[in-house]
């Protein structure tokens, strides 16, 4: 037998290595494609999901409420209207008439939410004062498209992209952005970008400080991750699937050079976003800031804790924006 080669011997102790490290790699891919999946991925819509929903814990005691509301919502006659992002993607949105001229109130719904879900409540203050109101289908949601959720890094442009339709169909109407957790933060992120003389003020329920913040402490509550972990995993995930810088913005930051009243609204029993977080934005902001907190309420709930003291709030907020 002839005895292999040096070359021979050194090919094998070089394929080797490469090959663990190949291994090595293709694991690390695909734990980040399931990091990707489970934060990022939009749950495909089956059947009535804004019902279906509702079988989630957090809503099953008023669930019964929160139906009727919702029947109620999508009862009233509106628009599909829709528009092309800045990158091409197309996003859809409802527009509920009240008259002309009236000022416009544009709604951000909330992670995997819904706009007859998280505007059930809200809308309906809105219409009551006669203003107009605009919801939006967020990125890859209910419609929209989109390769997947960026936690409010992309919908913050597309925030800026309904505005500027909102501004050419309504010639520059006063408007009011209003954002429910994820649409929350989304709105508040949108401050540093520059919102136009016309954006009124902003109104944020259950914001959470930052894209990072909130998919750390999911990280640790439901799977008992390491934060520091997560954060890698999470960042590395986006960038590589998702395409997005996942620490681009965060509305702790951005709301220092906000230039608008902002009223947040946090229930203070949310284990979902920790009322904290609304603390740290609270105190960044560079603008007038009314924070209301809402005992016992659970994430986006305060509408519901407390009804009378949640559309008072909203009420002398939007009427004190066109005074």
């Amino acid at each position: 037998m002839t005895p292999p080669s040096l070359s021979q011997v050194l090919h094998k102790k070089t394929m080797i290595p490469l090959l663990v490290i190949l291994l090595l790699a293709a694991i690390i891919l695909a734990a980040l494609y399931i990091v990707y999946r489970i934060a990022f991925y939009p749950v495909p819509l089956k059947g009535d999901t804004t019902l279906s929903a509702l079988d989630n814990p957090q809503f099953r005691a008023q669930k019964d409420r929160i139906h009727r509301m919702i029947t109620d919502m999508a009862a009233l006659p509106y628009e599909e209207v829709s528009i092309i992002a800045r990158d091409g993607v197309r996003l859809t949105g409802r527009y509920y008439h009240s008259r002309e001229g009236a000022p416009l109130d544009i709604g951000f719904h909330g992670y995997r939410g819904s706009i007859d879900r998280d505007f059930c409540g809200g809308a309906q203050i809105s219409l009551s004062l006669g203003h107009n109101v605009l919801l939006v289908n967020e990125r890859s949601q209910n419609g929209s498209e989109g390769r997947c959720i960026t936690f409010g890094i992309l919908e913050r442009l597309d925030c800026l992209d309904w505005l500027a339709y909102a501004n050419r169909r309504f010639d520059t109407p006063p408007i009011t952005l209003y954002g429910v957790s994820m649409g929350a933060a989304t709105v508040l992120m949108a401050t540093e970008l520059g919102l136009g003389d016309n954006v009124r003020g902003i109104i944020a329920d259950s914001p959470y400080s930052a894209p990072l913040d909130i998919i750390c402490q999911v990280g640790k509550a439901n799977m008992g991750l390491p934060p520091a972990l997560t954060a890698v995993l999470a960042t590395a995930a986006a960038r590589i699937y998702g395409k997005f810088p996942l620490r681009a913005a965060a509305a702790a930051e951005a709301v220092k050079k906000a230039t608008v009243p902002i009223l947040i609204i946090h229930g203070e029993n949310d284990h979902f976003v920790p009322c904290g977080m609304s603390d740290i934005i609270a105190r960044n902001c560079a603008s007038p800031l009314q924070l209301e907190t809402f005992p016992d309420a659970e994430h986006g709930l305060s509408f519901l804790a407390d009804t009378p003291r949640y559309e008072r709030a909203v009420r002398e907020f939007m009427t004190s924006l066109q005074s």
